[in-house]
Protein backbone atom coordinates (compact mmCIF):
# COMPACT_ATOMS: atom_id res chain seq x y z
CA UNK A 1 0.00 0.00 0.00
CA UNK A 2 2.79 2.38 0.92
CA UNK A 3 4.59 1.49 -2.31
CA UNK A 4 1.50 2.27 -4.45
CA UNK A 5 1.03 5.62 -2.73
CA UNK A 6 4.65 6.53 -3.39
CA UNK A 7 4.27 5.47 -7.05
CA UNK A 8 1.25 7.77 -7.40
CA UNK A 9 3.04 10.66 -5.70
CA UNK A 10 6.11 10.19 -7.89
CA UNK A 11 3.97 10.02 -11.03
CA UNK A 12 5.02 6.51 -12.05
CA UNK A 13 1.46 5.78 -13.21
CA UNK A 14 2.00 8.33 -16.01
CA UNK A 15 5.08 6.64 -17.44
CA UNK A 16 4.41 2.96 -16.82
CA UNK A 17 3.45 0.43 -19.51
CA UNK A 18 -0.31 1.13 -19.45
CA UNK A 19 0.09 4.91 -19.14
CA UNK A 20 -1.97 5.49 -22.31
CA UNK A 21 -5.18 4.60 -20.46
CA UNK A 22 -4.23 6.89 -17.61
CA UNK A 23 -3.46 9.80 -19.92
CA UNK A 24 -6.77 9.34 -21.77
CA UNK A 25 -8.64 9.29 -18.47
CA UNK A 26 -6.82 12.43 -17.23
CA UNK A 27 -7.56 14.20 -20.52
CA UNK A 28 -11.23 13.15 -20.32
CA UNK A 29 -11.58 14.39 -16.72
CA UNK A 30 -9.83 17.66 -17.64
CA UNK A 31 -12.19 18.14 -20.58
CA UNK A 32 -15.21 17.53 -18.36
CA UNK A 33 -13.87 19.98 -15.77
CA UNK A 34 -13.35 22.62 -18.47
CA UNK A 35 -16.88 22.14 -19.77
CA UNK A 36 -18.28 22.38 -16.24
CA UNK A 37 -16.35 25.59 -15.51
CA UNK A 38 -17.46 27.12 -18.81
CA UNK A 39 -21.11 26.29 -18.23
CA UNK A 40 -20.95 27.70 -14.68
CA UNK A 41 -19.52 30.98 -16.00
CA UNK A 42 -22.22 31.18 -18.66
CA UNK A 43 -24.93 30.54 -16.07
CA UNK A 44 -23.52 33.30 -13.85
CA UNK A 45 -23.43 35.67 -16.83
CA UNK A 46 -27.09 34.88 -17.59
CA UNK A 47 -28.08 35.52 -13.97
CA UNK A 48 -26.39 38.94 -14.07
CA UNK A 49 -28.07 39.78 -17.39
CA UNK A 50 -31.46 38.79 -15.96
CA UNK A 51 -30.90 40.98 -12.91
CA UNK A 52 -29.96 43.96 -15.09
CA UNK A 53 -33.00 43.42 -17.33
CA UNK A 54 -35.25 43.09 -14.30
CA UNK A 55 -33.97 46.41 -12.94
CA UNK A 56 -34.51 48.03 -16.33
CA UNK A 57 -38.08 46.68 -16.52
CA UNK A 58 -38.86 48.04 -13.06
CA UNK A 59 -37.46 51.44 -14.04
CA UNK A 60 -39.48 51.51 -17.26
CA UNK A 61 -42.67 50.52 -15.41
CA UNK A 62 -42.09 53.33 -12.93
CA UNK A 63 -41.52 55.80 -15.75
CA UNK A 64 -44.68 54.57 -17.50
CA UNK A 65 -46.78 55.11 -14.38
CA UNK A 66 -45.32 58.59 -13.93
CA UNK A 67 -46.01 59.60 -17.54
CA UNK A 68 -49.54 58.15 -17.43
CA UNK A 69 -50.29 60.10 -14.24
CA UNK A 70 -49.04 63.36 -15.78
CA UNK A 71 -51.12 62.69 -18.91
CA UNK A 72 -54.26 62.12 -16.87
CA UNK A 73 -53.66 65.38 -15.02
CA UNK A 74 -53.24 67.31 -18.28
CA UNK A 75 -56.38 65.78 -19.79
CA UNK A 76 -58.63 66.98 -16.97
CA UNK A 77 -61.28 69.43 -18.14
CA UNK A 78 -60.23 72.06 -15.63
CA UNK A 79 -56.62 71.97 -16.88
CA UNK A 80 -57.68 72.08 -20.53
CA UNK A 81 -60.06 74.96 -19.81
CA UNK A 82 -57.36 77.00 -18.05
CA UNK A 83 -54.88 76.33 -20.88
CA UNK A 84 -57.24 77.46 -23.67
CA UNK A 85 -58.64 80.51 -21.88
CA UNK A 86 -55.49 82.44 -22.74
CA UNK A 87 -56.43 81.99 -26.42
CA UNK A 88 -59.92 83.35 -25.81
CA UNK A 89 -61.73 80.03 -25.97
CA UNK A 90 -64.55 79.40 -23.50
CA UNK A 91 -67.01 76.53 -23.10
CA UNK A 92 -70.23 76.80 -25.14
CA UNK A 93 -73.39 77.91 -23.35
CA UNK A 94 -75.69 75.94 -25.66
CA UNK A 95 -75.62 72.17 -25.60
CA UNK A 96 -74.49 70.39 -28.75
CA UNK A 97 -77.11 69.37 -31.33
CA UNK A 98 -77.31 65.92 -32.83
CA UNK A 99 -77.20 65.76 -36.62
CA UNK A 100 -78.92 62.87 -38.35
CA UNK A 101 -77.89 61.84 -41.83
CA UNK A 102 -80.61 60.14 -43.82
CA UNK A 103 -79.46 58.18 -46.82
CA UNK A 104 -81.63 58.02 -49.92
CA UNK A 105 -81.60 54.49 -51.30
Amino acid sequence: MKGRLLDVLRGNFLISGDAGKNWRFIFFVSLLAGIMITSAHQADRKVHQLAELSDEVMELKSEFVDVRTRLQQRRLESNVRSNVEKYGLVPSEAPPKKIKVVSRD
